[in-house]
Order: C-alpha cells, then sequence, then structure tokens
C-alpha cells in the first residue's frame, strides 16, 4: 500500500468531521452570502483548523469568489481545496547532506519520539547508511533501555552515559564517535519535555549551542514529534518549543488514527514550519515522507458523496 492509499485512510475520520461538515454547510445555501462564510468558518475551527486559519481561508475564499465571478455555492469547496493546496506549498525533505548528518528529535512524553527514532533508523540502515544514535534522554526512568531496544532492533550503535547523567555531555561524545566512525547520520535523543518547563527548554539551547560548535559544518535537523490525536494542543506545542528550539520540521504521528489531521494546515500556514514525515500505522515502514499534495487530494476528494451517512460517524469522532 502506497503513500496515498495509507493517508487516504488515515484521513478518513478527519473528512468525516471536517471536509464533509463543510460540504453539508455550502449544501445548503442556494447563495452565497455573510451566513455561508460565517458557517463555513464555524466548521473549521471546530475541526481543528484553527481560528488564524479558518479566518484566512476564508479571507482568501472571498476574494477569489470576487476575482471569479462565483455565484454558486457549489463551487466553493473546489476553491477551498485549492487555497488549502497553496497554503501548504512544496514539500521539504529531511536534509542528511552533511556528514555526519544530524537529527535531533524534541517533542513531549507520549508522542511518539522514541518509536520515530527507531523507525529512522530501520529506514536509514535500509539505505546502507551507517547511524548512530546518542540517548539524551538521560532524565526519564528506562528512556534510556527503550532507545536500546530500538536500536538493538534496527541493527545500529547507541552512545549512552548513565541514567541522570548531563544531557550536553552524552551529544558531545556522540558527535565525536559519530566522526570517529565515520557515520553518516547521528540522531539525537531528547527528554520528552513538558514545554511550559522553562529549564527544560533551556537544556535544548544547550543541546542546540554543542551541536553548532562540535560539527559546524554538518547538516542539522531538528525534528519536534507531534500527536495528531491532541489537535490544537499541538499547534500550540510547536509554538512554543519554536520559541526556543531552530525547528526545520515536523513529525506528525497516529495521522491513521484521529479526526484532527486538519492540524497540519495550520503548522504550515501559521508557523510556516514543514511536516515532514508522517505516522500512518504501527508498522515500521508506516513512517513516511510527507506528501502535501497527496494529502490534499485525500482530504477532498468525493467530497460530500454519502456526507449525509457518514456526518453521525464524524460527530462521533469528535465525542470521543
Amino acid at each position: 500500500m502506497g503513500f496515498f492509499s495509507k493517508i487516504k485512510e488515515g484521513l478518513r475520520k478527519t473528512k468525516e468531521s471536517v471536509i464533509n461538515r463543510m460540504h453539508r454547510v455550502v449544501n445548503s445555501f442556494t447563495k452565497i452570502d455573510e451566513e455561508l462564510f460565517e458557517q463555513l468558518e464555524e466548521a473549521m475551527i471546530m475541526g481543528d483548523m484553527g481560528v488564524e486559519t479558518s479566518e484566512e481561508i476564508c479571507t482568501r475564499l472571498r476574494k477569489l469568489i470576487k476575482e471569479r465571478g462565483v455565484t454558486d455555492p457549489a463551487m466553493i469547496m473546489e476553491l477551498i481545496q485549492e487555497i488549502v493546496a497553496d497554503m501548504m506549498g512544496d514539500d521539504i525533505g529531511i536534509d542528511i547532506s552533511g556528514k555526519p548528518a544530524i537529527i535531533m528529535v524534541i517533542g513531549v512524553n507520549g508522542a511518539g519520539k522514541t518509536t520515530t527514532i527507531g523507525k529512522l533508523c530501520h529506514q536509514y540502515k535500509q539505505q546502507g547508511k551507517k547511524v548512530l544514535v546518542a540517548a539524551a534522554d538521560t532524565f526519564r526512568a528506562a528512556a534510556i533501555d527503550q532507545l536500546q531496544v530500538w536500536t538493538d532492533r534496527a541493527g545500529v550503535e547507541l552512545v549512552k552515559h548513565a541514567e541522570g547523567s548531563d544531557p550536553g555531555a552524552v551529544v558531545y561524545d556522540a558527535i565525536d564517535a559519530a566522526k570517529a566512525r565515520n557515520c553518516d547520520i547521528l540522531i539525537i535523543d531528547t527528554a520528552g519535555r513538558l514545554h511550559n518547563k522553562k529549564n527544560l527548554m533551556d537544556e535544548l539551547a544547550k543541546i542546540n549551542r554543542i551541536m553548532e560548535s562540535k560539527a559546524p559544518d554538518s547538516s542539522k535537523e531538528v525534528l519536534l514529534v507531534l500527536d495528531a490525536t491532541t489537535g490544537q494542543n499541538a499547534v500550540n506545542q510547536a509554538r512554543l518549543f519554536s520559541e526556543t528550539a531552530n525547528i526545520t520540521g515536523i513529525v506528525l504521528t497516529k495521522l491513521d488514527g484521529t479526526a484532527k489531521g486538519g492540524i497540519v494546515i495550520p503548522i504550515k500556514n501559521e508557523l510556516n514550519i514543514p511536516v515532514k514525515l508522517v505516522g500512518v500505522g504501527e508498522k515500521i515502514d508506516d513512517l513516511q515522507p510527507f506528501d502535501s499534495r497527496s494529502f490534499v487530494t485525500a482530504l477532498f476528494e468525493n467530497t460530500g458523496k454519502n456526507s449525509e451517512d457518514e456526518s453521525e460517524s464524524g460527530d462521533d469522532e469528535i465525542e470521543d
């Protein structure tokens, strides 16, 4: 099953709870007026697309309707798809051009950070890359052991210190080890930080300074792992993390099991941070490069078909 098929199934709940709701709004009007825009905006906000992004979509929709002389509400969903596709822009992949390419993985506990690292290790190993992992999550009990299980499974090496050690020291040693062992990629695990804890955010900044001083010529990615099922809270996490870390991309996990997949849009539109990887299942190859065109197509494809039947299941998803 390719990316398109997986993301199409994964976005089924989002389509039912958000897109088909918007379509029902459009179908309830015979003319385009202000009340239609208000109801559309409300449907988007309820679908976790955020106030700012929902307002912008409606503003751009008004402009397109005026420019093209559109009078039929039936054409609105097609225009919205066009607007969302433009918002998403072009895809940007993970930069592993430097050697060692450094990928720092950040995010709160429970978002899927360790699993993401394990899957990345496996995929890069399959591509013939030599991968090293730094266990810089030294605060949480058993975090190092969990990472060891994943790295052993993927067949890659792990640099670790004792639990409670200075994370910066782990990163320092790991960069030296990556250079000495001629590694292609160094992946750095970090503590599952509560984004409102200043001391922990300061630790992120410290690790970033070590990376810059020890490996100035390496390509660097800072990937923030977010749980798609948390909706707007994930957007808030991204906003707060970006105040401290130079986030280069988002890994959005659990996209296959949520009605809140619409958060991809405000993450890109409001924060201008590209979604680079998405988790669309539990299997090792279910972490895939994000394809914005497939995402938008899957989200809007056959919009409104059987929408009356799907509306009940969509509402149930929101209540859950």
